[in-house]
């Protein structure tokens, strides 16, 4: 007997997809039973992060390391796309840093990398079900599903029914902006 396709359906096709491209697949739960964040106002996984700053930067030290990462939690910026465009500078180019070499005990000047690009296998990829976010002033959203990079939320998809005539694109973009105006620190990175 034929089913009609479901959002779950759709959900655990896409996640399937995802894993066989070798993305570890979870489930938001599952992320905060793990205490993966730091709480549920907050999608970055900020051991995640990093854990991946320190493996891609290992001449620098811990409190480097903590300096990038408090970077990249505050976003210098008042609008959402500023702080966008500075983020992806940081994925592209690094995080500027100061540091004493070891060898050396001068103080320098460098770029942390957020990103192995030349090897893309070092990196950790991972696709998020059903992350709750909760905003400052309570709001929850839920996204289908969140792709993660190196503990960074890097993209956002929102699933809809394909048997509901009424769930199309334009919903789908439609929810995408609620959750982008009730959670904006959620879109910075992606």
């Amino acid at each position: 007997m034929f089913q009609s396709p479901t959002e779950s359906l759709v959900e655990d096709v896409a996640a399937d997809c995802f894993t066989s491209m070798l993305f570890v697949c979870q489930r938001g739960v599952e992320l905060d039973n793990a205490a993966e964040r730091t709480g549920p106002e907050t999608a970055l996984l900020v051991q995640r992060l990093t854990a991946a700053i320190h493996n891609l930067n290992p001449a620098f030290t811990s409190d480097t390391i903590e300096q990038v990462v408090r970077t990249i939690q505050h976003p210098p910026h008042p609008t959402l796309i500023e702080n966008n465009r500075w983020l992806h500078g940081l994925l592209t180019d690094g995080v500027e840093v100061e540091y004493r070499d070891a060898a050396t005990g001068e103080q320098r000047g460098g770029r942390a990398r957020l990103v192995d690009f030349e090897n893309p296998g070092a990196n950790d990829f991972r696709v998020v079900r059903q992350l709750t976010v909760v905003t400052a002033n309570g709001k929850r959203i839920r996204p289908d599903l969140v792709v993660y990079l190196n503990g960074l939320p890097l993209v956002v998809i929102e699933l809809k029914d394909p048997a509901d005539v009424s769930a199309d694109l334009g919903r789908a973009i439609d929810q995408l902006e609620r959750y982008r105006e009730v959670a904006p620190d959620l879109f910075v990175p992606n």
